[in-house]
């Protein structure tokens, strides 16, 4: 059942005085667009009257089918709080739609759309919960980012050592201010890190949480003097940004991954959904892990898992069953990291733990050792593969996977792929700092 009417909406509009409305979406690669209307254009907006130049967005329509439209969720529509009093702002996440009013298949929202509704088929609700690491840098007397930071704090350490302990409390309050339940917030291991917790919530308003909380950090960290960052691993020999992914299915209000009779209390759904997720791993890392910059995080030695293993206690697997049971049962994957795509994400995760457990597959057996300190021949000797460690090889590893393409679709498949593979060909042939320092005297 929807929150708001079109008419709630008109009334709020003008109760609170608001001016501008933001219709916001989302391209391909996971950054947040948006097309701004004054309040008297509400009503047009409301009837799904706002257009957009699709060929202006990468990855969506070409230069002769340019003309879109922005469909707003009205139960999206909330005000932002950082902006002026007077004249206040409000946003509408929107998807996508063609002309012919068909829901455009490279809308990212439109492809979580279609895993949800195949769950929902299934008699599935898919519910999820991010854990979101970021880092506050200061910026220099020119305003531009760098990755310098004021604190010396480590995990879960408080002021004075955490300098950035006054900006996280806004943004937490800002973002209860907008709805958001927050379960928690700390300092992280290294400098300058920080993780915010968000409670769960169904896939689709969970990936819209994930949209609004990173233009919510940013903003303020901005208003601060700050510069907030989602970049995966800006620092070299610091623990990077990870995005610990919380999943669990429901059905009929019920917890479907809780089973009592169970030693690990969890179902043959739970781990069906476990051995899917750890036979897709490699396909979807290039969706949820999907930077140059990522791979860099995915080394041993950080605290990132890269061994495609489980266990019910182990943090240095790449899927950990936390140990709540009952209603929290869940499900962690931990790899992905917070420059992904949230609803491309979360669309490949479900698609991976559903053909586990359409397929009744097995996960192996729950691995105890503490796999961060084993090298690649240990690994191998326990038959435990590795998620790709480029992003070249994450991307053939997603064309080859049907179950992951299929997912997300042609379009976002192709346009994905290429785009990709363009920034991973960029990267290659660039000449580092390292390499000069390493060889251009040597040789």
């Amino acid at each position: 059942m929807s929150r708001y009417s079109k008419e709630d909406i008109i009334r709020m509009v003008q109760d609170e005085d608001i001016q501008f409305i933001r219709m916001q979406f989302t391209d391909i690669f996971g950054q947040m667009k948006n097309v701004a209307i004054t309040a008297s254009q509400i009503e047009r907006a409301l009837n799904n009257q706002i257009m957009l130049d699709g060929s202006s967005i990468e990855g969506f329509v070409r230069i002769e089918e340019s003309d879109q439209y922005l469909w707003p969720d009205l139960d999206t529509f909330a005000v932002l709080p950082w902006r002026p009093q007077y004249g206040k702002v409000a946003r509408l996440i929107c998807d996508v739609y063609d002309l012919d009013g068909v829901p455009f298949p490279g809308d990212p929202r439109n492809v979580l759309k279609r895993a949800v509704k195949r769950a929902s088929d299934l008699g599935f609700t898919f519910n999820v919960g991010p854990e979101m690491e970021f880092f506050l840098f200061q910026t220099d007397d020119e305003g531009n980012p760098t990755i310098a930071t004021a604190d010396q704090a480590g995990y879960f350490d408080l002021g004075p050592l955490d300098h950035g302990e006054g900006t996280r409390r806004e943004i937490c309050l800002t973002l209860e201010e907008m709805g958001f339940e927050v379960e928690a917030s700390h300092h992280e291991v290294s400098s300058g890190q920080h993780e915010i917790d968000i409670k769960y919530a169904d896939a689709l308003k969970a990936a819209d949480n994930i949209m609004t909380f990173k233009l919510a950090v940013k903003t303020l960290a901005q208003k601060n003097g700050l510069h907030a960052t989602f970049m995966p691993k800006p620092v070299f020999g610091a623990a990077g940004s990870g995005m610990h992914v919380n999943m669990s299915l429901f059905r009929d209000k019920e917890n479907a991954f809780y089973d009592q009779s169970d030693p690990r209390k969890l179902s043959p759904l739970a781990y069906g959904f476990i051995a899917g997720l750890l036979a897709h791993a490699q396909g979807f890392c290039a969706v949820t892990n999907p930077l140059v910059n990522s791979y860099k995080r995915l080394v041993s030695g950080y605290e990132a898992p890269s061994c495609l293993a489980w266990s019910s206690c182990n943090r240095s697997v790449l899927i950990r069953i936390p140990a709540h049971r009952g209603q929290d049962t869940r499900v962690e994957l931990r790899s992905p990291d917070p420059s992904c795509n949230p609803y491309l994400a979360f669309a490949a995760c479900l698609a991976a733990g559903l053909d586990g457990i359409e397929r009744n597959l097995t996960p192996p057996e729950e691995t105890a050792e503490n796999l961060y300190a084993m090298d690649a021949e240990q690994l191998r000797s326990l038959g435990i593969a590795s998620l790709p460690d480029t992003l070249e090889s994450a991307i053939y590893a997603l064309k080859a996977d049907r179950v992951i393409t299929d997912a997300l679709g042609p379009h976002v498949t192709g346009q994905y792929v290429t785009g990709k593979l363009r920034e991973w060909n960029e990267y290659r042939s660039q000449v580092t700092p390292w390499e000069l320092g390493k060889y251009l005297v040597t040789y």
